[in-house]
C-alpha cells in the first residue's frame, strides 16, 4: 500500500495542509516542521517521485553549488556540509567546479538557471565580479566567502581576525621579520587576511615592508615560488604567514629542500586547517576555519531565502576562526 500525505499527517499529529506545504516547499510551516515532515516521509517510505508530483511547478528541489577548486580539501569539507544539509532537507545538489575560470563560472550560472534550480550557492573565482551577478542571477543565491556588501545573503569567516591572530602569535613566539605569502590579489578573503597581518605588525610598532607581501595563486606551486622569492635574498625572513594551507605546503617544500630549519630558523603558518595539516609528517600551525559549518549555514540560509520568495531579506553569518598550534612554529 502506498503512503499518502494523510498518513504522514496522522503519524506526526499535524494537519494535512501542513504536511502538504512542507513537502511542496510552500510558506506557512517552520523549518523545524518541514524537517520533521521530510524525515517522516522518508521513514514511512513516501517515495521521492510521489513528492515530485506534488511540487509547485516552479520548484525542483535542486540546488546549484559553484566552487572554484575541488583539489583543495577546504572546498571539499565545505561541500560536505552543503550536501549533508541538503539531503536532510530533501534537496539534490548539482556541484560545479570552475577551476578558477570566470568563463566557466558564467556558463555554469547560465546552465543552472536553465535547469530551473531553486537556488545557488556561489564561491566566485573573482570576488570583484560578484556585484554584477545581482542582475544576472534570477533565483535566490548566497555568496560563500565573498564580499558581504552586495545586497545578498552571505556566509563567511572573519578573515581579518584570522590574519591578525596568526601574525600576533608569530610575534609572541619571537619572530620579527614576518612575510605574507598570499593567493590572488583579486581575492577579497586573501586581502582581508593581509589587513589583519598589517594590523598586528603595526600594533607592535613593526614597519610594514611591502616587499615582504607577495601574491601568486592558491596552490602549492604558487607557495613554492613565493618562498623562493622571499627566502632567496638577504631579507633575513624568519617566518612566513601563508594565505592558505596549500600555499603553506609549497613554502615548506621549498624551505626544507633548501636547508631551512623548521621551526627554529623559519616559522610557517597556514590558514584553513585542512585535514592533512595535522598529518604527522606535516603538523602545520594554522588558522582553523569552521568549514563544514560554512556549508551547512549557507544551505540553511538559502533554503530560507527560497521559502520567503520575493519577501526574502538579506542574511549574513560571520564565523570566527581560531589558532591551531602545531610543529611548524616554535
Amino acid at each position: 500500500m502506498s503512503i499518502t500525505i494523510k498518513d504522514i499527517a496522522r503519524s506526526l499529529g499535524i494537519s494535512y495542509s501542513s504536511v502538504s506545504r512542507a513537502l511542496n516547499n510552500k510558506p506557512g510551516v517552520s523549518n523545524e516542521t518541514r524537517k520533521r515532515v521530510i524525515a517522516e516521509a522518508k521513514k514511512m517510505g513516501y517515495k521521492p517521485n510521489d513528492m515530485a508530483r506534488g511540487l509547485v511547478k516552479k520548484q525542483t528541489n535542486t540546488i546549484g553549488v559553484i566552487i572554484p577548486d575541488i583539489a583543495n580539501s577546504f572546498f571539499g569539507e565545505v561541500t560536505e556540509g552543503i550536501i549533508e544539509t541538503a539531503n536532510e532537507n530533501g534537496y539534490t545538489v548539482f556541484l560545479c567546479i570552475t577551476n578558477w575560470n570566470m568563463e566557466i563560472e558564467k556558463e555554469y550560472l547560465r546552465t543552472l538557471q536553465e535547469k530551473r534550480v531553486d537556488g545557488i550557492i556561489l564561491k566566485s573565482s573573482k570576488d570583484e565580479e560578484e556585484r554584477k551577478y545581482k542582475d544576472e542571477i534570477n533565483v535566490p543565491y548566497i555568496l560563500l566567502e565573498g564580499r558581504p556588501t552586495y545586497g545578498n545573503s552571505f556566509v563567511g569567516v572573519n578573515n581579518k581576525r584570522g590574519g591578525y591572530t596568526g601574525t600576533k602569535y608569530l610575534l609572541k613566539q619571537g619572530y620579527r621579520n614576518i612575510a605574507f605569502a598570499g593567493g590572488s590579489k583579486d581575492s577579497y578573503t586573501n586581502m582581508q587576511r593581509v589587513e589583519g597581518y598589517i594590523d598586528a605588525l603595526e600594533e607592535h610598532d613593526i614597519p610594514i615592508n611591502k616587499e615582504l607581501i607577495l601574491y601568486n595563486d592558491f596552490t602549492a606551486k604558487g607557495g613554492y615560488k613565493l618562498a623562493e622569492k622571499l627566502l632567496n635574498n638577504d631579507k633575513k625572513i624568519d617566518a612566513i604567514f601563508a594565505g592558505n594551507d596549500v600555499i603553506a605546503l609549497g613554502v615548506l617544500d621549498y624551505a626544507t629542500t633548501h636547508g631551512f630549519s623548521i621551526p627554529e630558523e623559519l616559522g610557517v603558518l597556514g590558514f584553513d586547517d585542512i585535514f592533512y595539516a595535522e598529518l604527522p609528517q606535516i603538523q602545520l600551525t594554522t588558522i582553523h576555519q569552521p568549514k563544514y559549518e560554512l556549508g551547512k549555514y549557507a544551505l540553511e540560509i538559502l533554503i530560507d531565502d527560497i521559502h520567503e520568495g520575493k519577501d526574502r531579506t538579506c542574511k549574513s553569518i560571520i564565523l570566527e576562526p581560531k589558532l591551531i598550534v602545531r610543529s611548524t612554529t616554535r
